[in-house]
């Protein structure tokens, strides 16, 4: 069984859980500058949670391409207010804070979140991973090639799908070294990656199994699925289900959404397969 230690609670993730998207940020690809203020932020979460969320991942930099580089004292500043009136709000929510900075994730789980998911798996900030194994949470390690200023122009691979994993072995054995217990792999759709190389990740997604680590995917509403169908991302969400779909299908043990309710049905319909 897969399981997750978060805040003292265990988290079950051989059933496959979902974790929704709240974007602080101004600049996000889909929904930035949605959520500014308290009410809408309450209002967001509150409705991700009775959909079914297990999780809220909470964001304050945007990582999209060629997103704005924003100080660390800015990141906190968007964060930590939010985070506090989350746990006030919702004492039993399990907050994911989206950071790729050390002293973020130290303050942030200091009020209240309760796992770090890092779009750069330590790359950007040397002192990460000394401070997740410090504070002995969960710590979701994502692959992205370069920068989100500098990762989509030109990425190449010889052979995605060993890179992927030698880069995933190579981290989750200094991790494991530290000390942290519970980690969690993310391929990074879109991070540094062609829409080819998406589609080939996607369609062998469950060659990462082999690292005996739960999966996080993340390709809701991005552009591997509406650049192709010539749409935006507005009109995205019934590829996202398709691709979710299919990697469920493929043992993927967390879905990051966007949209909570249709991924939660997913999950269900997916789980009568395996009755």
């Amino acid at each position: 069984m897969k399981t997750i230690n978060c805040k003292g609670k265990l988290i079950d993730l051989s059933i496959p859980k979902v974790m929704g998207i709240l974007n602080l940020t101004p600049d996000s690809f889909y929904d930035g500058g949605l959520y500014q203020n308290e009410k809408s932020i309450l209002e967001k979460v509150g409705k991700m949670l009775v959909d079914g969320a297990t999780f809220i991942d909470v964001g304050a930099y945007s990582s999209r391409p060629n997103a704005v580089h924003i100080s660390e004292d800015e990141e906190l500043k968007r964060l930590l207010p939010t985070l506090k009136i989350l746990v006030k709000t919702f004492p039993e929510i399990l907050i994911s804070v989206d950071t790729f900075r050390s002293t973020v994730a130290q303050q942030s789980i200091e009020n209240g979140a309760c796992m770090i998911n890092d779009i750069s798996a330590g790359e950007m900030d040397a002192a990460m991973f000394e401070t997740v194994a410090k504070l002995q949470v969960p710590y979701i390690l994502m692959h992205m090639k370069g920068t989100p200023q500098t990762m989509q122009t030109n990425p190449t691979y010889e052979n995605i799908l060993t890179e992927l994993m030698f880069y995933f072995s190579e981290k989750m054995n200094q991790l494991r070294k530290l000390g942290v217990n519970d980690l969690i792999i993310d391929v990074g759709f879109g991070f540094g990656k062609t829409t080819e190389n998406n589609y080939q990740i996607l369609q062998n997604l469950d060659y990462f199994l082999n690292l005996n680590t739960p999966i996080l995917t993340g390709v809701s509403r991005k552009s591997m699925l509406y650049k192709p169908l010539k749409a935006t991302a507005n009109d995205a969400l019934n590829a996202t289900t398709v691709a979710n779909t299919i990697a469920l299908l493929k043992g993927t043990s967390i879905l990051r959404v966007h949209d909570v309710k249709e991924a939660v049905e997913a999950v269900k319909i997916v789980a009568l397969l395996n009755q």
